[in-house]
């Protein structure tokens, strides 16, 4: 039975087909930005798309089903073989999946010309495919510890699909429970598995760098974390205003906050690829902890959810790209000084948007927001291009260069 290296070997055409992280990464940042500049192109009151959603949930949808469904995919395509040890999708089913996502874009972008429910098939046709693909793998590989990856997709895929039903009865999907439960799943997301690989690939570096402390073992008191996690966002979910939903939220915040500080990031300030996963996770309890402020203090509530949008997801998502097409491509993982750049222009957008919400009527902090983000993507797109788009690179052969695979 072929491995994954054999597999990967013997896709002779395109090396953007020959891994799940590589057309998904690309078309992601690429869309992160392009959807951005679009928004900006709404909010001055032009109509750039003739899409069947208001302009606000057109934004919210497309960074939080589209975008983060491209990263989704890429991540779990090129991690799920590695837990479960199956093969990985590559060549022209990867390009089919990729179809499919691509689809999914157009149609929600051209909704009002669609049929009823047109949009919606369109656009979950990847998340189904996708949850097929998980559940397969779990199911074949016996890899019963990834189950709650597998439902916390589906909830999203279900968050996606109560979205589009909510524009359907012309809603304000953007501001309903539907996209409150998309985003809470991606958080439970980051939650579960960047604490996983936070405090792995931090372990690793200071391993290397010979550091005496290390980050803490997983234990009981993350899966207490966890708990109360999932009851802050259900309450969130159910009734973000109650006062009881923004006591459940400070508690989980700090909960976070603790388990972030016994992860030793502050032990990584040298190397940005390790530290960008602290300060991307530290936008979770951040979040938590700006909903539970937003009940008692003078700011919207939609400045506390970008703490998590624009944060949480898009530095994490950013951050963990950035890291595993290096790795995944044969590249040294290291950060360059552009790299880092890109790290630093997305931690701008974030703090930009939310005091966007502090300072009503001032309209440059929204200007800054949005064009911190499209440099970062943008930037993505222009320093990894040639990471996702050439061959693997393989060892270094006689004369000192390194051989491409």
């Amino acid at each position: 039975m072929a491995t994954t290296a054999e597999r990967m070997r013997a896709w002779q055409g395109p090396a953007i087909l020959s891994f799940g992280f590589r057309p998904f990464f690309l078309l992601g940042a690429a869309w992160a930005a392009l959807a951005m500049v679009l928004w900006v192109m709404m909010l001055s009151g032009a109509a750039p798309l003739p899409t069947a959603f208001d302009p606000v949930a057109w934004h919210a949808h497309e960074l939080l089903f589209g975008y983060l469904g491209a990263v989704l995919a890429g991540f779990l395509l090129t991690a799920v073989p590695n837990w479960t040890g199956g093969l990985p999708v590559t060549g022209w089913p990867l390009a089919g999946l990729v179809a499919l996502w691509v689809s999914g874009r157009i149609a929600v972008a051209v909704s009002a010309l669609l049929p009823a429910y047109g949009a919606m098939a369109l656009d979950l046709a990847l998340p189904v495919a996708l949850a097929g693909f998980l559940l397969r793998e779990i199911i074949v590989g016996r890899n019963w510890r990834n189950l709650p990856v597998l439902v916390l997709l589906g909830i999203w895929m279900l968050a996606n699909a109560g979205f589009h039903l909510q524009a359907l009865d012309e809603g304000m999907p953007a501001h309903g429970a539907e996209l409150r439960l998309g985003l809470a799943a991606a958080i439970l997301l980051i939650s579960l598995i960047g604490g996983r690989i936070v405090p792995s690939f931090t372990r690793n570096w200071l391993v290397q760098q010979k550091a005496k402390q290390l980050p803490a073992v997983p234990g009981r008191a993350d899966i207490a974390i966890l708990v109360t996690t999932l009851v802050a966002l259900a309450a969130w979910v159910a009734s973000p205003d109650h006062a009881v939903t923004a006591t459940l939220c400070a508690i989980a915040g700090l909960g976070h906050a603790w388990r972030l500080i016994g992860w030793q990031g502050r032990r990584t300030a040298s190397e940005p690829l390790v530290w960008v996963l602290h300060v991307a996770y530290a936008f979770v309890p951040l979040g938590f902890l700006a909903i539970a402020g937003a009940a008692f203090l003078p700011y919207p509530a939609t400045a506390a959810q970008h703490v998590w949008m624009a944060g949480a997801i898009g530095l994490m998502t950013l951050a963990v790209m950035s890291r595993a097409s290096l790795g995944h491509s044969g590249r040294p993982l290291k950060a360059t000084p552009a790299i880092t750049a890109l790290y630093v222009a997305l931690i701008v957008s974030v703090l930009a948007r939310f005091l966007a919400g502090l300072v009503p009527g001032q309209d440059w902090p929204l200007h800054l927001a949005a064009g911190a983000w499209i440099l970062a993507f943008g930037g993505f797109l222009v320093v990894y291009y040639p990471v996702l788009a050439r061959p693997k690179l393989g060892p270094k052969v006689p004369g000192g260069k390194v051989a491409a695979r």
